[in-house]
């Protein structure tokens, strides 16, 4: 792809920029977006950046009215919403996960939101729903429903999402996660402490497969029926991944309790029709933050960041970009270690061109966006963002031709 814009926001603590970079034949520009003073508007209140439209203005909604407007310019402490796409239906699904119990206050009395946007020029925002407390996770399905998992709650609540319905963009029904012989106080309905975060949908079982960070299992659930059908042990992982295949589930994760001194990382790779683990990975002084396959579906790109304390903390390698091949799958040999920048920060994402022709790895704590050859695996080029953060980077994937996480 010779062409393309890449868009970021980097929260810097006292406020965060929105960086666009685009690309012409290697040729790369940078703008950031010029910002004002802050709102200092409580946490829900926040206008939400959405992302940057086709003449580079920054797409700003208003949480409370719903409305949105394209802006030269953007209060510091706009809150960058992350977001999933819902590409069958041209929609983005912007996630608030709340406060520390998991509470959006301005729209609901125990739950946090999910804000469905229109994913066109006039960036129409389609409705607020309380979803339940916690973090969030979706998974759109072929029969024009959603699931979103409630990490605080321990549920998943499932969502119309069928234009043409009367209850369109609305809770049809919710699936309790609650495993009674996990829980200390023997708890048999939510809220519970599974910690649902990582969930994917399989269309070669027609299954959903959802992770219980706290059970250390993958619930095997019938999207017709929504019924838990089976559960698959995994232990150690906090995220789930669905090889391009169908056919197996990736978990990645991070132990710091069992080694003072070194954080060991895991990947871990379930076989969907034996239904366990068959490739355990081990990955010392190594916490993989974010992970996203390579368009083609032949390499799987792991990042790094920073977590842990003293010796783990300065054993621990957070300035590298890991890339493993998966024609091999289930196994998942080491293709390449790429060195890039320092991301001393608890995530750092990635992004990619959706031609798989371009790979964009950002270093917060540098400053900068390390751009790799997506066939090579070789660095084009370092841009200096002007920003350096240890907080957050997100990407904004509104515009077409980029995809990442």
């Amino acid at each position: 792809m010779d062409k393309w814009t890449l868009v970021c926001h980097s929260d810097h603590g006292d406020g965060g920029i929105v960086s666009v970079i685009q690309a012409d034949n290697n040729r790369f520009n940078l703008r950031n977006i010029e910002t004002t003073g802050k709102t200092n508007l409580q946490p829900d209140w926040l206008p939400r950046f959405l992302g940057v439209n086709a003449n580079n203005q920054a797409i700003i909604l208003n949480p409370e009215t719903l409305t949105t407007e394209c802006q030269a310019q953007i209060a510091a402490d706009v809150f960058p919403a992350y977001a999933y796409r819902d590409d069958a239906n041209q929609r983005m699904w912007f996630m608030n996960d709340g406060d520390k119990n998991g509470i959006d206050h301005l729209h609901c009395d125990n739950a946090s939101t999910v804000t469905v946007v229109k994913r066109e020029d006039s960036a129409q925002a389609l409705k607020t729903l309380c979803v339940g407390r916690g973090h969030h996770v979706p998974v759109f399905l072929k029969n024009r429903i959603a699931y979103v998992s409630n990490l605080l709650d321990g549920t998943i609540v499932v969502i119309d999402n069928d234009e043409n319905s009367e209850q369109f963009l609305n809770i049809i029904h919710s699936i309790d996660l609650t495993e009674t012989d996990k829980e200390k106080n023997g708890t048999t309905t939510a809220p519970n402490n599974a910690f649902p975060h990582g969930m994917v949908y399989s269309s070669v079982t027609d299954r959903v497969y959802n992770l219980n960070n706290g059970y250390g299992t993958i619930v095997v659930i019938n999207p017709e029926t929504h019924i838990i059908e089976d559960r698959i042990a995994l232990d150690g992982c906090s995220n789930l991944l669905l090889s391009p295949c169908g056919k197996f589930l990736i978990g990645k994760g991070a132990d710091r309790k069992s080694n003072n001194e070194h954080v060991l990382g895991k990947l871990c790779v379930v076989d969907i029709e034996k239904q366990t683990v068959v490739t355990d990975l081990q990955l010392q002084d190594v916490y993989p933050s974010v992970y996203r396959f390579s368009a083609d579906g032949k390499k799987l790109y792991v990042t790094t960041a920073a977590t842990g304390k003293g010796a783990q903390k300065d054993n621990l390698i957070f300035d590298t970009l890991y890339v493993y091949d998966t024609t091999q799958l289930p196994n998942l040999p080491l293709l390449k270690s790429i060195k890039v920048g320092v991301a001393d920060c608890g995530r750092r994402p990635i992004a990619f061109t959706s031609d798989g022709s371009h790979v964009f790895n950002p270093n917060p704590s540098d400053g900068s966006m390390s751009i790799i050859d997506g066939k090579s695996d070789e660095i084009i080029e370092v841009i200096d963002l002007q920003v350096k953060t240890k907080n957050e980077l997100n990407f904004s994937f509104w515009l077409d031709g980029i995809y990442g996480a």
